[in-house]
C-alpha cells in the first residue's frame, strides 16, 4: 500500500510511505526520505506490538536520532573527517565536532527513488555524486525491505562506485520490544552477542585502541543477560554506556544477535553478512520526538548496527573486515531480522 503525505519533505515534495504485511498480520512501513524504516508492528498474544522507535513524519527532518534511517556513504565515525586513500588525503565535511559521522550531510537526509514496489518487498535507489561530502567515486546504492511470512525483516545494501572510495551502510533502527510507542528502559531486555571481540573508543566514540576480547569484561554477552547487569563499567564510562562495535563470529547461519524482552514474551534474532555490529543503547536519545506528540527518554531504544568497524579507512589492519570498496566492485551486504513471540 502506497501512500503520499499531504505536506512536503525539505525538498519540497511529500513523502512517499510504503506498508508491506505478510500473512500472519505483521506489518512495517517505509519511507523514500533517507530510505528509512518507519514501524515495526509484530503479532504477540493476538495483539500487534510497534518494536521500533519512530515519530510522526513530520519531525524526522528535525530528529537527531537517525530514527530507522538507511546511513552512508560511511556509517559510523571517521576520525577527523580525513583519511589517505591510493596516497591521497580525503578530506570529508565533519558534522560532529572534528570528525565524520554517518556520512555528513549523508543519504539519510536524501530522497530515494522507489524502483520496485511489491507485494513482500520494496527497493529504495541513490545516486552519489563524486564528491559528495567529500567522498571519492560516483556512486549508486540500492536498499531492498522484505518482509518475510516467518516474521522477518531482511534488509540487503549494494552499490557500485566508478572509483575506490569508503562504503560502510547500515540501518539504523532503534528496537524496543516491550513498549517502543512511549519506549521503556531497554536496559531490563536480555541480550545475548556472538562476539569474542570489542573495540574501545574515546569519549567521542573514536576508536583509540586495537580489538580487546570481552572475556573479563562489562561487553562479554557471549552468555544471555541483562543489560543493566554490567551498564556503565569499564570502557563504558566514557560513552554514557554501550555505543560500541563488536566482531561478528562469523557462521552467518547463527544469529549474532538475540535480544529478548523483559517479560520474555518476545525476542528478536539478527543475522547478518556483515563482519562487525555497532551496539548503541541510546544514550542520547533523550528529546527525540515519539509518534504520539511526547519525547522518548535516554535509553528508550537500542540500536543493532551491521556494519563494518568504526573509523577503519584510517586503520589498513580492519580493511579486511570491509570499509574500503573498491572501483567497478559489487557491495553487496544483508541482514535479517527475526522476531519470535
Amino acid at each position: 500500500m502506497l501512500e503520499k503525505t499531504e505536506f512536503n519533505a525539505p525538498d519540497g515534495k511529500p513523502y512517499q510511505l510504503v506498508a508491506l504485511q505478510n500473512e500472519k498480520g505483521m506489518c512495517i512501513k517505509l519511507m523514500d526520505w533517507g530510505a528509512t524504516w518507519l514501524s515495526c508492528q509484530v503479532p504477540v498474544k493476538g495483539e500487534l506490538r510497534e518494536v521500533l522507535l519512530g515519530c510522526n513524519t513530520e519531525d524526522y527532518a528535525v530528529q537527531q536520532a537517525y530514527l530507522g534511517a538507511s546511513v552512508g556513504r560511511y556509517a559510523n565515525r571517521i576520525a577527523n573527517a580525513q583519511f589517505e586513500l591510493n596516497g591521497e588525503t580525503i578530506q570529508l565535511v565533519a558534522n560532529q565536532g572534528a570528525h565524520q559521522l554517518h556520512g555528513g550531510e549523508g543519504f539519510n537526509k536524501r530522497r530515494w527513488e522507489m524502483q520496485k514496489c511489491g507485494e513482500n518487498s520494496v527497493r529504495f535507489s541513490l545516486y552519489s555524486p563524486d564528491g559528495d561530502q567529500g567522498f571519492p567515486g560516483s556512486l549508486n546504492v540500492a536498499v531492498t525491505y522484505t518482509l518475510t511470512e516467518d516474521n522477518a525483516v531482511k534488509i540487503e545494501y549494494e552499490g557500485v562506485s566508478d572509483k575506490d572510495t569508503a562504503l560502510n551502510l547500515t540501518n539504523h533502527a532503534y528496537f524496543n520490544l516491550e513498549n517502543a510507542a512511549q519506549g521503556s528502559d531497554i536496559r531490563e531486555h536480555r541480550l545475548r552477542l556472538n562476539s569474542d571481540f570489542y573495540l574501545p573508543v574515546d569519549a567521542e566514540g573514536i576508536p583509540n585502541s586495537p580489538l580487546k576480547h570481552v572475556m573479563g569484561t562489562s561487553f562479554d554477552f557471549r552468555v544471555e543477560k541483562a543489560i543493566k547487569q554490567d551498564f556503565l563499567q569499564g570502557d563504558q564510562q566514557v560513552t554514557k554506556g554501550y555505543d560500541h562495535s563488536f566482531i561478528v563470529n562469523k557462521a552467518w547461519q547463527k544469529p549474532c544477535v538475540l535480544l529478548t524482552s523483559p517479560n520474555e514474551d518476545l525476542s528478536l534474532e539478527v543475522r547478518t553478512s556483515q563482519a562487525a555490529l555497532q551496539v548503541y543503547t541510546g544514550n542520547y536519545l533523550a528529546g527525540t520526538p515519539t509518534r504520539e506528540g511526547g519525547e522518548y527518554a535516554d535509553f528508550s531504544g537500542i540500536a543493532l548496527e551491521t556494519q563494518c568497524l568504526p573509523d577503519t579507512p584510517n586503520h589498513p589492519e580492519w580493511q579486511n573486515y570491509g570499509g574500503i570498496q573498491k572501483a567497478n566492485e559489487r557491495y553487496y551486504q544483508w541482514t535479517e531480522f527475526q522476531f519470535r513471540g
